[in-house]
């Protein structure tokens, strides 16, 4: 159930309010970012987008008939030197806009047909992306709304999510901290990627599917790199640890991308054997694999 417009107003003076000190994300940058771009996201406070559409690479319960409504987000709130998307996470490509356009964007995909919202790197731009679904909401959005991160979230963020995201998608990249540091900048990543899947498991409960199509809980993706850098057994217990009814798509599409030939253990794609091994290790345990 949504919130009424008084929660939902509540909640979009608290987000906005953060951005004063910024510690929207686990870095607690403390920049004040409605007059700065100086923290680690390099982003201020509107909304910097890249590109929207309907996007048929999804995984098949959000893509449908008709695609999920992906809106990419320019910058983000990682480092990883081996980022697929660089051009948009690390170099800022895209454009501000203003929350009333974010908003009609939103609109403009349910047009379309869409069957969810697909909010791609969203985590430092939520007061933005709160503010344009209430708008959407009062002018007729009516899809799920999936919340697509890098799995490293603050849980009073989070929190302040609840009830409006339907779907959550977090990848789960580590389950090293040395590994989580050396190749994304981050620190304590393990400990706060499983806390905050306890809370978006908190929010929506397991996956859950109508006609095809997801319509709420959480499911996660981790992406298989070459020599085990991202401890991917250790991942994947983390998962199950929170619950084995959360789905996993174990992702074998890595390659060499942005910085990552500047490490010899990323310069290559993985191994059928490396692959099979993660998938084993998720049989295992109990976890049910999704693509």
């Amino acid at each position: 159930m949504r919130l009424n417009e008084v929660e939902l107003n509540e909640r979009i003076e608290k987000l906005y309010k953060i951005l004063q000190s910024c510690n929207l994300c686990p870095r607690s940058c403390g920049v004040n970012r409605l007059v700065s771009k100086n923290g680690a996201c390099k982003t201020n406070a509107r909304p910097f987008v890249s590109s929207f559409g309907p996007h048929l690479g999804e995984e098949s319960f959000l893509v449908g008939f008709s695609g999920s409504g992906t809106i990419f987000f320019t910058n983000c709130n990682l480092n990883c030197v081996f980022c697929q998307n660089w051009e948009i996470s690390q170099l800022g490509v895209g454009k501000e806009i203003n929350v009333e356009d974010l908003s009609k964007i939103m609109l403009r995909l349910q047009r379309m047909g869409c069957h969810n919202i697909n909010l791609v790197s969203p985590t430092h731009q939520v007061p933005m992306i709160v503010e344009a679904l209430s708008r959407a909401w009062k002018e007729g959005l009516k899809i799920p709304i999936v919340y697509n991160c890098g799995g490293y979230e603050s849980i009073e963020t989070l929190r302040l999510l609840d009830g409006i995201v339907d779907i959550y998608m977090p990848d789960f990249k580590y389950g090293d901290d040395e590994k989580a540091f050396k190749y994304s900048r981050v620190s304590n990543y393990t400990s706060i990627a499983k806390s905050a899947l306890e809370e978006m498991y908190r929010q929506v409960g397991p996956l859950r599917i109508e006609n095809k199509i997801a319509v709420r809980g959480v499911f996660v993706r981790h992406l298989v790199m070459p020599n085990d850098a991202s401890s991917s057994e250790r991942v994947l217990e983390l998962i199950a640890s929170v619950s084995t009814d959360i789905p996993v798509n174990i992702m074998a599409q890595y390659y060499p991308a942005y910085r990552a030939r500047e490490y010899p253990e990323l310069s290559r794609r993985i191994v059928r054997e490396e692959l099979v091994k993660v998938v084993n290790k998720a049989r295992s345990l109990g976890l049910k694999i999704v693509s």
